[in-house]
């Protein structure tokens, strides 16, 4: 019987502004979710209305994190000033991006 283990995704919801102080929280919030046996960290940016460099810093430092423990780090629900922000910066094409959470749950149904 050819069966594959369901990966372990953890879901991280910020709210507000993703900003310096903000920035450190959820970085270490994604650490101890990986550390804590999460496959997929999954950030939901649905209730995020801004998002500075330093937000921007602590993914991409947070993504080298993950990557280096063997998991994975997505992002999904990315309003337009986000979409635009990591267009700007080429984020959006070292992150995995879904439209939203619910993309996300199907194609992962997909990949088993």
């Amino acid at each position: 019987m050819n069966m594959k283990i369901s990966p372990v995704v953890k879901v991280i919801h910020p709210s507000g502004a993703l900003d310096g102080a903000k920035a450190g929280e959820l970085r270490q919030k994604i650490i101890d979710l990986v550390e804590d046996g999460a496959d997929i960290v999954l950030i939901n940016f649905q209730n995020v209305s801004f998002m500075d460099s330093s937000g921007l810093g602590a993914l991409v430092l947070s993504l080298k994190t993950v990557n280096a423990a063997g998991s994975k780090l997505v992002l999904c629900s990315l309003n337009g000033h986000l979409k635009m922000l990591f267009e700007l910066t080429s984020m959006d094409r070292v992150f995995q991006i879904y439209d939203n959470q619910n993309e996300f749950s199907i194609l992962l149904a997909v990949a088993k």
